[in-house]
């Protein structure tokens, strides 16, 4: 590695702050897997349908009495398994999800009582596909201001829960699951380099779930109503996701003064093949730079990226001082990218 293989913008603004890396990855998907051949027997569909127009062949689905806080505290405890860290060393957990287990408390307030962080701070973030990310730039704050030594960062959904099994444009798409990250300064590591967010809230009517807020609180007409399952507009969310995560790849890589070519691994959100290969088109990712698990888990939301980052650093896609990078968009209209040297 040399000094001038990308610029840290960190050290451009002057700024003083620890460097934060990834110090492990963990994750979990539930045992049960729902086909698009089962999904042909309950809705007017077919295999060939759906993995031509979104590359999904399977998702996981958790079981009833498994809730976003069970999944996402064993993603944790394999993301701590890995680094050795003890309950005791968390500092902080955020959890990322718009499936929590309750509206409140938090889910990271449930995840520091399973995994025993008795001593950490704990809160929620919902910025939907794109909370992960979001959760690691807040994360990283803490670490390069020196409030916090470890913070553990999950992305976590049960979107069963909140899919109508009867809308075949939907009910497909999803899958449960969770992963997760353990944040720490590493020695000789820039580590998490840059991340661009951003929204755009006049197009917060592409991708939302109207029920069960204080807008719609559930009572027994919402529910006949179907207010409690997500709603979105397929095309506008497809136009807008590609251009979003162009943008926000494009702004990433300029920071750091990169070219895509200089990138060891792509990791998208993994919604749907088309926007994939549409974004790496755009981008000019190589098909061997982009690493995808879309076809076996679906869109996973918050936890989508996360758990395709714990793939391919088990697989050895990723090593030690690769740059990767992450590219994500959901609802709210929501978007974001990270470039890392791992």
């Amino acid at each position: 590695m040399t000094a001038k293989r990308f610029k840290n913008p960190r050290a451009e603004h002057g700024y003083q702050g620890r460097p934060c890396s990834i110090l492990s990855v963990g994750s979990y998907v539930p045992e049960r897997v729902l086909t698009n051949a089962e999904l042909e027997k309950t809705v007017e569909t077919s295999d060939e349908w759906i993995t031509s127009r979104t590359g999904i062949k399977e998702r996981r689905v958790a079981a009833e009495n498994e809730f976003t806080s069970d999944m996402a505290a064993i993603a944790a405890q394999r993301a701590m398994q890995a680094a050795g860290i003890k309950p005791e060393q968390i500092d902080l957990i955020i959890v990322a999800t718009i499936t929590p287990d309750m509206l409140f408390p938090s889910t990271a307030c449930l995840v520091q009582q399973k995994i025993g962080a008795r001593r950490a701070a704990a809160f929620d973030i919902e910025a939907a596909c794109s909370g992960f990310i979001y959760a690691l730039e807040i994360g990283k704050q803490f670490i390069t201001s020196r409030t916090y030594d470890t913070v553990l960062i999950i992305g976590a959904e049960k979107l069963s829960t909140i899919v109508d099994w009867k809308d075949r444009n939907t009910c497909v798409l999803f899958g449960d699951g969770a992963g997760a990250v353990i944040l720490q300064s590493r020695p000789g590591s820039h580590g998490l380099l840059t991340a661009c967010m951003g929204a755009d809230g006049e197009k917060s009517d592409l991708l939302y779930m109207p029920g069960g807020g204080s807008m719609c609180p559930a009572t027994a007409n919402s529910v006949a109503a179907g207010l409690h399952f997500l709603r979105m507009d397929g095309k506008e969310t497809f136009k807008n996701a590609v251009t979003a995560m162009c943008n926000a790849a494009g702004e990433a890589l300029r920071r750091c003064e990169l070219t895509i070519a200089q990138i060891k691994c792509v990791i998208p959100h993994q919604a749907n093949k088309r926007i994939i290969e549409a974004v790496g088109e755009r981008l000019g990712v190589r098909e061997d730079q982009v690493f995808v698990n879309l076809d076996r888990y679906g869109n996973t939301s918050a936890a989508s990226v996360a758990i395709a980052l714990d793939e391919a650093v088990r697989t050895g896609v990723i090593q030690r001082g690769d740059l990767v990078l992450l590219v994500v968009f959901g609802a709210g209209l929501t978007w974001a990218a990270a470039v890392i040297e791992w």
